[in-house]
């Protein structure tokens, strides 16, 4: 059931994202999404959000929910929610400023927003909307559009470290996609916190898509420094766990992750978590590698408590 005729879309490049593989997710969503069997959707790790808002201008759904661990993306979000004309308006100021400087002015301005950002981190409540928050996510778009690669990376205080990207012209306003993005977020709670906090939110009606920081799949690779805190093998396994749960309650779960099998094939590590889950493996392009050469085609793991597909699809 088509809702929306125009489409919102990620307002952040997150590393990890899934805009490239949403055409193939898809293929694998549950059918009871298309008969209307499903009322609410909870997306845990929302991040850039690419699914939920396929989802949420696609199917006819009563109540969502997302939520993540990072401060930082949890504040944007509501922010866009509340007052999001306030937000284009900073956003203008800042891309006209951009635009007009020097290539070396640029740099300069971009690193001054970032030492702005960082010295402010500790000054901000992250708990309670305020004025500041309009300020905050406009140094956050506007950090994620003019950084080098388009990565949210912070260290281990929290502190966001990606240099400067040297874009000339990038697109730092986007209006009309905020506007949209904001209107969608008016019907959807936004949760600052653990996966696990979803769990009274979710029944039998539930549609949850996980998508974690993924396991790394070899020494040098790491897809988890998206915020402050570690998601290593143990805290897979806890979500693991917490899968588990969700499946008793009787909701329609789908978890993505990263394929060992990439670089060992004797790494059992998901099939021994989610063992009795239906495993399938999608093909996915590697776009957050700093060395081009490793950048291409890998396997991803799709993980799933169901296996009627809203469109049909072989295991591989």
């Amino acid at each position: 059931m088509q809702l929306t005729t125009t489409r919102a879309k990620p307002f952040l490049k997150w590393a990890g994202g899934k805009t490239q593989l949403v055409e193939e997710i898809i293929k694998y969503l549950p059918r009871e999404l298309g008969n209307g069997l499903i009322r609410k959707y909870a997306e845990p790790f929302v991040g850039g959000g690419a699914l939920f808002f396929h989802i949420a201008q696609t199917y006819d759904i009563d109540e969502f929910l997302i939520a993540d661990v990072n401060e930082e993306l949890v504040l944007a979000y509501q922010t866009i929610r509340k007052d999001v004309s306030s937000l284009i308006e900073l956003l203008k100021e800042m891309e006209l400023k951009y635009y007009r400087l020097s290539p070396d002015q640029q740099r300069d301005y971009y690193y001054s927003i970032r030492s702005q950002f960082n010295e402010k981190r500790t000054k901000i409540n992250y708990h309670s909307f305020q004025e500041s928050w309009i300020e905050r996510t406009a140094q956050i778009i506007f950090l994620n559009r003019t950084c080098f690669n388009g990565l949210f990376r912070v260290n281990s205080k929290g502190e966001f470290n990606v240099p400067f990207g040297r874009y000339r012209n990038p697109l730092i306003c986007a209006e009309e996609n905020l506007r949209q993005v904001s209107e969608l977020l008016q019907r959807t709670k936004i949760q600052l916190g653990d996966f696990t906090d979803c769990e009274s939110f979710v029944s039998l009606n539930t549609f949850v898509y996980f998508d974690p920081p993924y396991r790394p799949i070899s020494k040098t690779s790491s897809f988890t420094s998206y915020s402050r805190y570690d998601f290593d093998d143990a805290a897979q396994l806890r979500l693991a766990s917490f899968y588990r749960l969700l499946n008793e309650k009787g909701a329609k779960l789908m978890l993505s992750n990263s394929d060992p099998k990439n670089e060992d094939p004797t790494d059992h590590f998901f099939e021994d978590a989610y063992r009795d889950f239906l495993i399938v493996r999608v093909r996915a392009n590697r776009m957050i590698n700093s060395d081009a050469r490793k950048r291409g085609p890998i396997n991803e793991l799709l993980i799933m408590n169901y296996n009627n597909f809203y469109e049909s699809s072989n295991s591989q």
